[in-house]
Order: C-alpha cells, then sequence, then structure tokens
C-alpha cells in the first residue's frame, strides 16, 4: 500500500503541476500563434524566440513525465500540436483532479470538526426496506473517503492519459521500448526454433530421398554383382556401382552445402557467393560492396538470404538472369536479389518465411517484391554488429 500510495501522490503533484504548466503553454500558445502568421521578413527575431520558448516547455515537460510520472520519452518529438493538446488535456484533467481533491478534503476536515465538537446532527437514511439513522459526520467522512477513491481513480487515469499522448507525439518511453523488446525477442525467438525445426525436416527429406535412395541403388547393385557368376556382368555391375557411388558422393557434399559451406568460414561470403553463382546452372552477377568481412552471425544470414532467393528463381521462377548486390553503410549490411523470372513469390512459404525469422532474429529488416510476371526482387537489411540480446 505504501508502494501504491506513493505513486498515487506523485502522480497528483504532475497531475497537478500539468494544469499549471498548461495554463503558461497555453498563453504562451495565444501569443505565439499570431507570430507564426506574421511574415518572417516583418520581426526577423521574433519566430526564433518563439521557437526557444517552446523547446523550454517541452523540456519542463519531459522533466514532469521523468520526475513525476515515472515516464521518459526517447523521442525528440513534439512542437506546437504537442503542447496544444497536452495544455488542453492538463488543465482540463488537473481541474477535475484538483476539485476532487479539494471537496473529498473539505468533507473529511467537516466531519472531522463536527466529531470532534459534538456539533453532528442525526440524519435518517431511507433505504428500500430499510430506515437507518446515523449522524452527518459521518456521511461526511463517507463522502470524503468515496470522493478520495474517485480522486485516486482520476489521477491513475490522468497519469495514464499524460504518457499515452506522450507516447504518441514525443515517442515511446523506456518501459514501453522494453516491453516492446521483450514482445519482439519471444516472437523472434520462437520464429527461429520454428526455421531450425523446418530447416531440420528438409535435410530428413534430402537425406531420404536423395543420399538414402542412391545408397540403397549402391547396396543393390553391389550385391547383384557379388553373387553374379558371369565375370562380364560383374565388371558392368561394378562399373554402374562406381558410377552411383560418385554421385552419392556428390548427393552428400550438395546436402552438406545446403547445410552450410564450409568455404563461408574459410574465405568468406564473396568466395561463398561465388560457389552459389557457379552451381546456379543461369548466370549470376554478384557486386559485392563490402569493405570488410560482417560478423558471423551476419555473414551467414546474407549468404542463405541470397542462396534460397537464387534457388528459388531457378527452381520456381524460371529466371535467366540473375543479380545479386551486396552493399553497406555506418551501421548496417544489405543484401539485394533480382531475377528476371515469372515473379508471384509467396512471402509466407516455408523457406521465405524461414529466411524472415533468421533475418529478424537478428534485428534485421526483411522485404519480398514479386508481383505476378516478375521481376522479383528480395531484399534483407541487416545491423553490422549482432544483437546481444
Amino acid at each position: 500500500m505504501a508502494v501504491s500510495a506513493n505513486r498515487v501522490m506523485r502522480a497528483l503533484v504532475g497531475v497537478l503541476a500539468g494544469m499549471a504548466l498548461g495554463v503558461v503553454e497555453l498563453a504562451f500558445l495565444l501569443l505565439a500563434w499570431p507570430v507564426t502568421l506574421l511574415p518572417a521578413t516583418l520581426f526577423p527575431a521574433a519566430r526564433p524566440a518563439v521557437g526557444r520558448g517552446a523547446a523550454r516547455l517541452l523540456t519542463l515537460e519531459r522533466a514532469r513525465l521523468a520526475t513525476w510520472l515515472e515516464h521518459s520519452p526517447t523521442g525528440e518529438g513534439g512542437g506546437y500540436g504537442y503542447l496544444a493538446v497536452r495544455a488542453a488535456v492538463g488543465v482540463v484533467g488537473g481541474y477535475c483532479c484538483a476539485t476532487l481533491v479539494f471537496l473529498s478534503g473539505l468533507l473529511l476536515v467537516g466531519g472531522v470538526w463536527e466529531l470532534i465538537g459534538g456539533h453532528a446532527h442525526v440524519v435518517p437514511v431511507n433505504l428500500p426496506g430499510v430506515k437507518v439513522v446515523t449522524n452527518s459526520a459521518a456521511v461526511g467522512m463517507s463522502g470524503a473517503v468515496a470522493l478520495l477513491a474517485l480522486t485516486v481513480l482520476a489521477v491513475l487515469a490522468m497519469g495514464t492519459a499524460e504518457r499515452r499522448l506522450a507516447d504518441h507525439f514525443l515517442g515511446p518511453g523506456r518501459h514501453e521500448l522494453m516491453r516492446r523488446r521483450i514482445a519482439e525477442l519471444t516472437a523472434t525467438r520462437s520464429g527461429i526454433v520454428r526455421a531450425v525445426d523446418d530447416e531440420r525436416r528438409r535435410i530428413e527429406r534430402d537425406l531420404h530421398d536423395g543420399v538414402q535412395q542412391r545408397g540403397v541403388a549402391l547396396a543393390m547393385l553391389l550385391g547383384r554383382a557379388k553373387h553374379s557368376p558371369d565375370q562380364a556382368r560383374t565388371a558392368e555391375l561394378v562399373a554402374q556401382a562406381y558410377t552411383e557411388s560418385r554421385q552419392l558422393l556428390d548427393e552428400l557434399r550438395s546436402v552438406a552445402w545446403r547445410i552450410y559451406p564450409t568455404a563461408l568460414d574459410e574465405l568468406g561470403l564473396r568466395a561463398a557467393l561465388a560457389g552459389v553463382a557457379e552451381r546456379a546452372g543461369v548466370p549470376v552477377t554478384v557486386h559485392y560492396g563490402l569493405t570488410e568481412r560482417p560478423v558471423s552471425e551476419v555473414e551467414t544470414a546474407l549468404y542463405f538470404v541470397a542462396r534460397e532467393a537464387i534457388t528459388n528463381a531457378v527452381k520456381h521462377a524460371g529466371a535467366r538472369d540473375i543479380l545479386v548486390v551486396l552493399t553497406e553503410d555506418e551501421r548496417t549490411v544489405s543484401v539485394a536479389i533480382s531475377d528476371d523470372g515469372a515473379g508471384g513469390a509467396d512471402p509466407s512459404g516455408g523457406g521465405l518465411s524461414g529466411l524472415a525469422r533468421r533475418v529478424l532474429a537478428l534485428d534485421g529488416e526483411f522485404t519480398v517484391e514479386s508481383a505476378e510476371g516478375g521481376p522479383t526482387k528480395i531484399a534483407a537489411r541487416l545491423p553490422k554488429a549482432a544483437p546481444c540480446g
């Protein structure tokens, strides 16, 4: 209760201070508004002075919100729109709260005075089916308690309204940013778990439909060669088995490459993308505009975005030409993959949604532009430093 009472008292002080500051803001706006309508050449020093005054009022508002309402806006917005709305809300809400405080205090003091001084008189209270006799002191103190409860609700409601108004005009506070960050991390964690599960299923399908089938075929060929009495037939079966073993090794390399290419760790992103371009089967042009190697998590994400986009363009869109462009600025690195295929890529599909979850888990942005008939552009933007939490 002590913490709750302290919170209510702080909010009350903040609301009452907001009422007083709101009166000042309304007076300022009434004086500043005509100045903004005048030509700047008429009073050249007027507009800068008005701007400085608005900045000082915004500073006072931020200090009031942080000190009494436990809200520290993180944005740099505001301006006359916020001052006008805040002043109106603050004056009306503060007046209502101040009135409730005054009335409840008046009733409480009056009830105590009558009780101590012996001036209380009998007051009959008629209820449906019941007649109660009490005194004026009890009635006054009961009314004071009811008004105090209403005052607490009004003060808390005003504090909430002030914080939401600040969120809208000045940017969200630190608590709101933390809440959003926790929600985002929860969603991206669930997304990356789903992406890992989808990737495991894909690997299992690759192993079952490709590697395992070739392994069975190789075993059958060797078995037939072992039991064949005809040396010529045995030699033919062994040759077929040798061919099948080479194809099995190629399939294993392909599966391993799709899981994670060793060239990415050993040679870097440029060489890994060059390998993807060579295996694509269509012309793939890579413009590598990164000055230094990204951190491991970001580099891996860039690689998988490019590889999946190239694979989809060749396999599903029938693309004949693909362009991969990697760029960077001071804080982010980006990859954009464009193709001239049939388009119609579905961002909610298994491959692209998995890429989106991987990118979002690193605080990145993932976009898909793919109209029916093409072209298609898939892009990802990632921070240069991977997030810690």
